[in-house]
């Protein structure tokens, strides 16, 4: 015997639904996809959301006092990292200024963390 059960036609089912007075409640333009194995969905889903694991943006969070200073901790924030660039949010202006004065030595103290060499610029924004 086989391990997956026959597949049966759209129309055969709508068919059989007819026969025994049962609605077909299937939209007509979904498409049919195999069924694929709940722990490897969720494997997936927890690698690509760092649930359970330690993420660099919460490497980077967790120093971000020692890594610019308590006084630009305090009006900054970094938010996540997109294509290789920390997006930092500076509330103030001049702690962005400051902070983009002094982004290769920002930058350097964050690839010297673990598990984030692949950071390669900061990208600063208001906020």
């Amino acid at each position: 015997m086989p391990d997956t059960p026959h597949q049966f036609s759209r129309i055969a089912e709508e068919l059989v639904g007819d026969l025994r007075g049962v609605a077909y409640d299937e939209p007509t333009r979904a498409k049919r996809r195999a069924t694929q194995n709940l722990a490897a969905l969720i494997e997936d889903l927890l690698q690509k959301n760092q649930i359970g694991r330690s993420s660099p943006e919460q490497t980077i969070r967790e120093q971000w006092v020692q890594i610019v200073g308590s006084a630009a901790a305090s009006y900054s924030h970094p938010a996540r990292i997109e294509r290789n660039r920390l997006v930092v949010l500076a509330a103030h202006a001049v702690v962005r200024n400051e902070l983009f004065h002094h982004r290769e030595a920002i930058v350097a103290k964050i690839r010297a963390l673990p598990g984030c060499a692949d950071v390669k610029s900061l990208n600063l924004r208001a906020g």
